[in-house]
């Protein structure tokens, strides 16, 4: 066979994007385990247990840790576990990643995330924690969308997390999504998905590979269980009004980061604080499905730019959103941008879900503002000032 037609039928084969968990006290697991490991499903094993135990006894008994004992109490405990049936090998759970072939030997879940999150203590109380971790958080669009979840994760979030978006991970996207060559065609849910896993094999993701629709918005927002927030990243504006009306509906809080050259837009609207909050702010007016189904490229341009504030779109933006069709394809994103609002946006949703104080409208995360010499200077206030008030006059606004 060609080499050729080799490589076309293995392009096509499919891999789960699901980790399996096996107890090896249970006979059954380690009887499957044993097909996956004759058949040549595992390739790598990481047993790094040891050391997870150590983590966890530091954790569990802080004020042993720079004392003279440590090393011998830590022995002990260790030598009990050991004692156990099956040994170290059946303590804990071993997680397959079926997409790298890897077989990865952790801690369970309660003790994963304790010594996952300890260096979050006390930037983030154990309630807060436990709050974060406990929630449910759908996020439509996996551009910045890619960068919320991640800085979600990170931070010991959201255990459970739909992620909608029907796209596929392209060379262009590798500039600000936090991809790489070897996901080139994969969905960009199973993307996201895998690298959630990775992070926290006991996550429980649910992918809408068809993106948010009429037809499935009840559902993304229903579960079970319900959402408890919503993180809308998605360019389609009618969709964007879809998620909205069943936010304030269902009194769901919405979060949204918009890249806007090197710098962030965040727009909170806490739909479950105020059921009769007007959409976008009422930036937009009252838009409908219909009207932002039908816009063309010029008028998606003018529509964002109306929501974000031409005051506020950079000048390198507000120039290239005119060379849209013209000498580029599309409005440009930065990396730097996505991940700002990744963690701008991760901010927000950590303090709704932990029911502290949070800004109820709008902020701004600007590098331009502080690194820029004298961004606040007469010339360049002024300067700013003409280019919003020209791109104000060509959208008509």
């Amino acid at each position: 066979m060609l080499i050729g037609s080799i490589l076309a039928q293995a392009a096509q084969k499919r891999t789960g994007s699901r980790p399996v968990l096996f107890d090896l006290a249970r006979a059954s697991h380690r009887r499957t385990l044993e097909v996956l490991w004759k058949h040549g499903e595992i390739k790598h094993v990481v047993d790094d247990y040891h050391e997870q135990l150590k983590e966890l006894f530091q954790v569990e008994n802080p004020t042993l840790v720079y004392q003279k004992g440590f090393e011998a109490a830590f022995k002990a405990h260790l030598k009990k576990l050991s004692a156990q049936k099956g040994g170290l090998a059946w303590s804990g759970n071993w997680v397959f990643f079926p997409w790298n072939d890897t077989l990865v030997h952790l801690l369970p879940e309660e003790q994963f995330q304790r010594v996952r999150t300890a260096r979050n203590r006390n930037l983030i109380s154990e309630k807060e924690q436990r709050q974060f971790y406990q929630a449910t958080i759908g996020i439509g669009g996996l551009s910045v969308g890619n960068s919320v979840a991640l800085a979600i994760v990170l931070q010991g979030g959201a255990r459970r997390i739909r992620l909608a978006d029907f796209d596929r991970l392209s060379l262009s996207n590798l500039n600000r999504i936090r991809g790489d060559t070897t996901s080139l065609g994969l969905r960009k849910v199973e993307m996201t998905a895998r690298q959630i896993y990775v992070l926290n094999p006991y996550a429980i993701v649910e992918t809408f590979p068809e993106g948010l629709r009429r037809t499935n918005i009840a559902r993304f927002f229903a579960g079970p269980p319900k959402l408890d927030l919503v993180i809308d990243e998605i360019d389609n504006l009618a969709v964007k009004l879809l998620i909205r009306q069943e936010a304030r509906r269902r009194k769901v809080p919405v979060l949204m980061g918009a890249d806007n050259g090197d710098n962030a837009v965040v727009d909170i609207e806490r739909y479950d604080l105020d059921p009769k909050l007007r959409f976008f702010h009422h930036r937009l007016g009252n838009p409908t499905f219909g009207t932002l189904s039908k816009l063309d490229k010029f008028g998606i341009g003018r529509t964002i730019t109306k929501h974000i504030g031409p005051e506020n779109v950079t000048e390198r933006m507000q120039a290239s959103l005119l060379e849209i069709g013209k000498t580029i394809v599309s409005w440009p994103q930065l990396g730097g941008a996505a991940l700002l609002n990744g963690v701008g946006v991760a901010y927000c949703a950590r303090k709704i879900l932990s029911k502290q104080p949070l800004e109820k409208d709008r902020a701004l995360l600007s590098l331009d503002e502080k690194f820029e010499p004298a961004y606040f200077s007469k010339r360049k206030k002024l300067k700013r000032s003409r280019a919003a008030a020209s791109f104000k006059k060509i959208f008509k606004l």
